[in-house]
């Protein structure tokens, strides 16, 4: 089992910057693809960015290439969302996620341990 805990979100203007982080403990996330996904109100969880087990490949939602970035640290059992250049439409409650594959698209249904949520909100 592994558990998520996901901190950093927070209310920012349009233009700054947020770094989330997403805690692993239970057991090592080596070996695990790790992904986040954001959800707005009532819409459907999308995915944002998820990485590799090695760090060596990544994927990215086309409206957060060049903005957005993901990385990881294995040895510390974290994954990370950098997000720069933030716009309102970016508010949701973004989701630490970990699966066993590496898939694109990817979906909810390739992860298997979720965090809680934290918000992040855009204000214009």
């Amino acid at each position: 089992q592994v558990q998520l805990v996901e901190s950093g979100g927070g209310l920012v203007q349009t233009g700054e910057s947020l770094r989330l982080s997403c805690a692993a403990s239970g057991r090592s996330i080596s070996g695990l693809t790790m992904a986040w996904f954001r959800q707005y109100l009532g819409n459907e969880r999308e995915i944002v960015a998820a990485i590799g087990w090695s760090g060596g490949t990544t994927y990215y939602l086309d409206s957060v290439k060049g903005r957005f970035t993901i990385s990881r640290d294995n040895g510390e059992s974290t994954a990370y969302l950098q997000m720069n250049s933030l716009k309102p439409e970016d508010t949701a409650v973004y989701y630490c996620a970990a699966g066993r594959f590496f898939k694109t698209p990817s979906r909810t249904s390739d992860y298997v341990y979720w965090g809680q949520g934290t918000q992040v909100t855009v204000s214009s």
